[in-house]
Parts: structure tokens; C-alpha cells; sequence
């Protein structure tokens, strides 16, 4: 699994797509997709299909994305837009179901705002979505926080941090600035029906210069 907010791929999707390529996702879950121009090109690089709402040029619209590679395939998906969410900035969660044979997953891809109370609020929001959902679920994105603040530990309550569960723990897990990262704010959040067997902070050269936030890989087992 990937989680990665691409900054509107202002260094190009094929830069963020060669981030990510050596580690051949099977869902990526994206932040800051930019024009659905760039999201295509970035999705064909990586042999990906693409969930995403229409993502016109200037357009002021929650701008996340679900990709799946084959055999998973997109079985439907919206976005769910947060309540009183800012309107030159919005915010929300893109929900995707993702199938392949005898398997259903719920990939969330989610973007938190700047102000502290509004995602404190927005993550009660979040979760109670999610309570909605049926079978496991993925909740990928950038929360603008760290694992100690209100909504990132209203989260963690109620599903697993993927990085805690199988992160390297000499390692910070810090994804922001992706040049010199000293703050986690990326997160992959997993249901209780996932084992996490890895999680892995992408820091070289292609990582730090596809975006401002470094990318998140995640090696999951659906028991």
C-alpha cells in the first residue's frame, strides 16, 4: 500500500510515479492529486486504475484519489466532502471499495486540514463514516498533525497506525518536509482484519524530489 500527497505533482507525475514504481502498490491512497490531466498521466505510469472526483483546473474541490492495480479493481467509490470544511480549501475523504476474487476492501484516502479543532472534528466525522462501511478498511492520507494531537489519537483508538504496528522504531517515521522531515503527519490507518508486516518511509533521492511529503509504503496481510 501506498499513502502519498503529491503536491498537485508539481515535480511531474512521472517523478511521483518513479517514487513509487520499484514498490508496485496494489492501492495507493493520494493527497493533492492536481488536475485529472496529471492524475491520469501518473496512474498510467504506475499501471493503475484511478477513483477520483472531476478534478477541473482551479476548480475548488476535495482533491483525493484511490488507484488500484489489477487483478484489484475500482467497484465503486465517492467522496464525502467534511462538514463546514473550509471553502477555498475543502477537505474530505475519497472512499473507494476495491475488489478482487473473494476479497472487499474500503481504501479511504483522506486529507485533514491546518486548524486543529476543525480536524478534531473532522476526524470524529471520519470515523463515523467509516463505521458505515462494510468489511476492512484503509485510511491513507495526510492529517497535518502528529501521532500525539486530538484527532490523529481519536483515530488510533479506533483503528491500527501502521507505522507503530510495523515501522522501523529507530526510525522517526517523519514524512514532512521532504527535503529535511522532522514531523509525521502521513498516516496509513488499518482495521483490525489487517496484519501490518512493514512500513517504510520512502527517503531517497526520487522520493524527496516527487513532492514536499516523502510517501508511505505499507506491507499488509488481510487475514
Amino acid at each position: 500500500m501506498l499513502v502519498h500527497n503529491v503536491k498537485g505533482f508539481r515535480a511531474g507525475p512521472d517523478a511521483a510515479a518513479a517514487a513509487a514504481a520499484e514498490h508496485v502498490p496494489d492501492i495507493a491512497m493520494i493527497t493533492e492529486a492536481g488536475t485529472r490531466g496529471r492524475l491520469r498521466r501518473y496512474a498510467e505510469a504506475l499501471g493503475m486504475e484511478t477513483a477520483a472526483p472531476s478534478l477541473l483546473p482551479l476548480a475548488r474541490t476535495v482533491r483525493n484519489a484511490v488507484l488500484v492495480r489489477p487483478p484489484w479493481r475500482i467497484v465503486r467509490f465517492h467522496m464525502h466532502r467534511f462538514h463546514a470544511s473550509k471553502r477555498f480549501y475543502p477537505r474530505g475523504a475519497l472512499v473507494c471499495v476495491a475488489g478482487r476474487a473473494g476479497y472487499r476492501v474500503n481504501a479511504v484516502a483522506v486529507h485533514l486540514g491546518l486548524a486543529g479543532e476543525e480536524r478534531r472534528r473532522h476526524a470524529e466525522e471520519l470515523t463515523n463514516l467509516t463505521a458505515g462501511l462494510h468489511g476492512p478498511v484503509l485510511l491513507g492520507g495526510d492529517y497535518n498533525e502528529s501521532h500525539t494531537s486530538p484527532a490523529v489519537r481519536w483515530i488510533t483508538e479506533r483503528y491500527w497506525d501502521a507505522w507503530a504496528q510495523g515501522g522501523d522504531h529507530e526510525a522517526s517515521g517523519a514524512t514532512f518536509p521532504s527535503g529535511d522531515p522532522t514531523a509525521r503527519i502521513d498516516y496509513l490507518f488499518a482495521s483490525e482484519e489487517f496484519r501490518v508486516d512493514g512500513a517504510w518511509v520512502l527517503s531517497d533521492d526520487a522520493a524527496a524530489s516527487s513532492s514536499d511529503h516523502l510517501p508511505i509504503v505499507v506491507d499488509l496481510t488481510l487475514d
